[in-house]
């Protein structure tokens, strides 16, 4: 298979796509290269699942340990393990970038492997993994709307008269010194999702951050379509599947009133039904020889939504009877566990956590082993969202990617505001423990 390669200048460094080397069975593949950090993805999309009601993307982000010439630690297990923390983290960024652009309807199960094959402890794969599966997907027969491409912009507050910095993919040692890491991705038009941890910046400086990001990230895009007009194949034909207009038509006239009936009894957990289930099987009986039973509900739902938000752009109302700008009542209690080293619940209309935090010595902080070596955590942020706190049953055992992302997400916010380790000498556990959730 021919090999072929695209390079362009980031942020000072050359970035590289390669096609044809590896993995020719599959539907997709890109070699990419940024310093000496290499990552591989490739994409299988199989046929289409039309018994499913959702869109199957799985994005699995693999963590090599020999990319940094290790081996592993344990002296009874050696091979890799399940995925660290870190790398669900790294593919739900991933997964965000490109979930998004797919059509509407696309049900055919389709899985993005990224396999980091080197690191050179400057360049973090990461943004390498969104950008290398961005091109696998544009090169693809694959129905999709991207390019897109990730860059992560570095912040440095300007001292002694100095200008505002940005900086594009910070090293591994000038992101120390940055106040700010905002990662971009976008397309050519827009920004599509945001990420970021921050020290406090002034919006303004956001804002700045993030039109730089969209800005570098049009290199990107630009080296992609460079890609695909050389080795892009031809894309599967696809059709967004539409709402039956005639049937929507009907539903608008006879029951729209029911329709906003349900949208008042899904506000609280303790009043939702399957009040839309209930109705779409009187609506099928009533023309079941005109219209399908999916097309009922494909319709009721759409409408459902319709009307939420048509009540909030036009009327300024909320489901549950708030204006825009309300937020549920709040309210927090301190101290409610007896034992442990501090606690507090917190609660916000039906969302309600309990935090808990232990205090250890120095010792007990984590060590966590990765391609790029060694480091340490000392505080660690955990996040248990049981099946109970959405009324529902349901497995429990390892955290979901949900769960790891909330966690992760809270550690970004208290981590500016934690005290200095020769400050205060402690290990930091907290726990947090979803007893409640609606919608926040």
């Amino acid at each position: 298979m021919k090999i072929t390669t695209k390079s362009a200048e980031l942020g000072g460094r050359t970035l590289t796509l390669e096609v044809g080397r590896f993995a020719e069975q599959a539907t997709s593949a890109v070699l990419a290269k940024y310093g000496d950090t290499m990552v591989l993805v490739t994409i299988v999309s199989s046929g289409e699942r039309p018994d499913l009601d959702y869109f199957p993307l799985n994005v699995e982000y693999v963590e090599r340990l020999y990319a940094g010439g290790r081996i592993k630690g344990s002296r009874w297990v050696k091979r890799e393990g399940r995925p660290s923390d870190d790398a669900v983290l790294k593919g739900r960024i991933v997964d965000r970038s490109i979930r998004p652009l797919f059509p509407k309807g696309f049900k055919n199960e389709t899985q993005v492997i990224i396999t980091i094959l080197s690191v050179d402890g400057e360049n973090d794969p990461d943004m390498l993994g969104v950008i290398a599966t961005s091109a696998s997907l544009a090169i693809s027969p694959i129905p999709w709307k991207g390019p897109v491409a990730a860059v992560k912009v570095g912040y440095l507050a300007p001292q002694n008269g100095n200008e505002i910095s940005f900086l594009t993919n910070p090293r591994e040692n000038e992101g120390v010194f940055a106040e700010a890491e905002v990662v971009v991705t976008a397309t050519k038009d827009k920004i599509l999702m945001l990420e970021a941890g921050m020290n406090q910046i002034p919006e303004d400086i956001t804002l700045k951050a993030i039109k730089y990001g969209k800005k570098e990230a049009q290199i990107v895009i630009d080296l992609i379509n460079d890609l695909v007009k050389e080795v892009g194949k031809e894309k599967i034909p696809f059709t967004e599947s539409s709402v039956n207009e005639d049937l929507l038509a009907i539903l608008e006239k006879n029951y729209k009133k029911e329709v906003n009936a349900s949208i008042l009894a899904r506000v609280s957990k303790e009043n939702e039904s399957d009040d839309l289930a209930i109705l779409s099987d009187t609506i099928f009986e009533n023309y079941k020889e005109k219209f399908d039973k999916k097309e009922i509900e494909k319709a009721l739902d759409y409408l459902f939504k319709k009307s939420v938000r048509e009540n909030i752009l036009k009327n300024g109302k909320r489901p549950d009877g708030r204006k825009a700008d309300q937020i549920r009542d709040i309210s927090s209690e301190v101290g409610l566990l007896p034992r442990t080293h501090g606690s507090a619940h917190f609660k916000r209309g039906q969302t309600q956590v309990l935090t808990v935090t232990t205090l250890g010595s120095p010792s007990l902080e984590q060590l966590i082993e990765s391609p790029e070596g060694e480091s340490a955590k000392r505080y660690m942020h955990h996040y248990s969202m049981p099946p109970y706190s959405v009324g529902e049953t349901g497995r429990v055992g390892f955290p979901s990617r949900r769960e790891i992302g909330h966690g992760a997400l809270a550690e970004k916010a208290i981590l500016p505001v934690l005290p200095p380790a020769d400050k205060f000498p402690y290990a930091i556990r907290l726990v947090s423990e979803v007893m409640s959730s609606n919608g926040s």
